[in-house]
């Protein structure tokens, strides 16, 4: 194929590598977007903000630096343009998870066993406790013990009840958690 036929990035190029690679992952094939209230209420508060306030405060930076005249360096207009596309390609994102969001409420769930938003303590082998919830793709934090519900150990725990043992496949090998408690929060 001709060279003429193929798109070469300037090496001055505003498109970031973050751009290149694109947005963040997809849900993996299969998998329903489960989110519980308040992660769906955060990406929309997200969204609205993204809409209706950084992206006209945005466009009206873009607008001004536009009128300044040589756009090839214009510092406020390249800087601008790229972030103006960084907002649209999240507010794209967004609307998209939202649009395929299954909302389910946590304080309506069977509290006899795990399933999605519970929050689980576990004691593991070395009799150590340690609490995780598990929640939508979108809301994961591990930081906070928010795990997804697609993750190893949220699978792991998913269906058990408090007393149980079950067997968790880490790089160190299997891990026996004992389920110490079970709780939903509304």
């Amino acid at each position: 194929m001709s060279k003429a036929f193929t798109k070469e990035q300037d090496s001055d190029s505003p498109v970031s590598q973050d751009e290149a690679a694109g947005p963040e992952p997809a849900l993996p094939t299969g998998f329903k977007n489960y989110m519980t209230p308040p992660g769906a209420a955060r990406l929309r508060e997200e969204l609205k903000q993204l809409l209706h306030v950084e992206r006209p405060e945005l466009v009206k930076t873009v607008s001004w630096a536009a009128s300044n005249g040589d756009r090839s360096e214009n510092g406020d207009y390249i800087y601008g343009k790229r972030r103006l596309r960084e907002i649209d390609r999240r507010i794209r994102f967004l609307t998209k998870r939202l649009e395929s969001a299954v909302i389910v409420d946590p304080s309506v769930q069977n509290a006899e066993r795990v399933l999605f938003g519970a929050r689980v303590t576990v004691r593991d082998e070395e009799d150590r406790e340690r609490t995780y919830r598990i929640v939508g793709i979108d809301e994961a934090d591990v930081r906070n013990g928010d795990v997804s519900w697609i993750s190893p150990i949220a699978k792991a725990l998913l269906n058990a009840k408090v007393g149980d043992t079950v067997n968790l496949r880490t790089p160190r090998g299997e891990e026996e958690l004992e389920i110490l408690r079970i709780r939903y929060e509304g």
